[in-house]
């Protein structure tokens, strides 16, 4: 779905004023929506972006895509995609009192790529994931680990997200958007993954594991819908999965491709909670797209991309989606689990 176009003759002021007033931002010469049009299922923040490189301790090109998890004390951590001026990325923490403002950023990277140790991150390290594993007590971090072979997916576990404990790489490449599950499923762990496999489609697929280092039982759980689809060119996992009681909520994001480039939405899945390679519901069509302008302009036009969620343990639904804009900023928006839920329904 475009962006609503409205033409603006250079020098109108009056008609610039009129259209800044409906929420639309000029652009060279052409007035695009600057303001979100579905405020059903996803609400901005009216102060997004919450983070920008400016806001970095030490120089980097962008902040982005980041992980998010609740601590102990109630305090919001974001895991960052840092890409430095080089053009390489490492993760960084950000830990707020209440998830939106005042953040305090880690003054060094936090979890850097270890080519001497870990030659599959020779290239970077990109896009974290954080699931709280209570039967270990600890934090486990999926990530891309890139290297001049390819993307494949990495985990590594913390207890404070200042010492980290690498497993190393346990998809190869081409593989990312990956999460674990907190739980173990039928006695092993389980996890969400994107390999691609031949052609330019990639396709969301789930791999168990009984010691989380040797992984197999790989299966397809949601493809990418060739032809006109909001999701035809790829899909990812966005989020880690979501425990409800009616199945695993499944937060991805799809990919079509235009004469314009590619243009990055965001869908929700449900699957069964106790055999999750089912596949119990799918939205039809994208609940949120980039419409505003931290979202539609940047290093890389027209991206919404979550890693991360936390839900409001006050109600136990309320919850903060926290995403990549335009691969330049941090962002996030509040929806609902169980409106989530109820759209899956709704057969939307």
């Amino acid at each position: 779905m475009s962006r609503p176009l409205v033409s603006i003759a250079p020098g109108s002021d009056e008609i610039v004023d009129e259209r800044r007033e409906q929420g639309l931002l000029e652009q060279g010469g052409i007035a695009v929506l600057d303001r979100p049009q579905h405020k059903d299922l996803i609400v901005r923040y009216p102060g997004n972006p919450i983070l920008t490189a400016g806001d970095w301790p030490y120089p980097v090109n962008v902040a982005f895509n980041p992980a998010a998890t609740l601590l102990a004390d109630g305090t919001t951590l974001l895991l960052c995609r840092v890409e430095d001026r080089e053009g390489s990325s490492h993760l960084c923490a950000a830990r707020s009192r209440n998830g939106l403002d005042h953040w305090e950023i880690d003054p060094i990277p936090s979890l850097a790529p270890d080519p001497e140790g870990h030659p599959e991150e020779e290239w970077g390290v990109e896009d974290p994931r954080i699931t709280y594993i209570p039967e270990a007590g600890q934090y486990a971090v999926a990530y891309t680990s890139y290297s001049p072979v390819g993307p494949g997916v990495s985990l590594a576990f913390t207890r404070d997200f200042r010492h980290f404990e690498r497993v190393g790489q346990i998809m190869p490449p081409e593989n990312k958007d990956a999460a674990l599950f907190p739980r173990r499923i039928g006695g092993y762990w389980a996890l969400i993954h994107r390999p691609v496999i031949g052609g330019n489609h990639a396709h969301i697929w789930i791999s168990y594991s009984p010691d989380l280092n040797f992984w197999g039982r790989h299966k397809l759980v949601l493809p990418s819908r060739p032809g006109p689809w909001w999701d035809s060119a790829r899909v990812g996992l966005a989020c880690p999965p979501i425990e409800t009681p009616e199945g695993w909520l499944i937060i991805y994001h799809g990919v079509k491709k235009t004469v314009a480039g590619a243009i990055y939405r965001i869908g929700i899945a449900l699957l069964d909670l106790e055999d999750p390679q089912k596949l119990l519901a799918r939205s039809k069509g994208w609940i949120m797209t980039a419409e505003t302008s931290y979202e539609t302009m940047g290093d890389i036009h027209n991206v919404v991309f979550p890693c991360g969620f936390t839900i409001d343990p006050a109600d136990g639904d309320t919850l903060r989606l926290y995403y990549g804009g335009a691969d330049s900023c941090v962002a996030v928006a509040t929806s609902s689990v169980r409106l989530m839920l109820d759209h899956l329904k709704s057969g939307r």
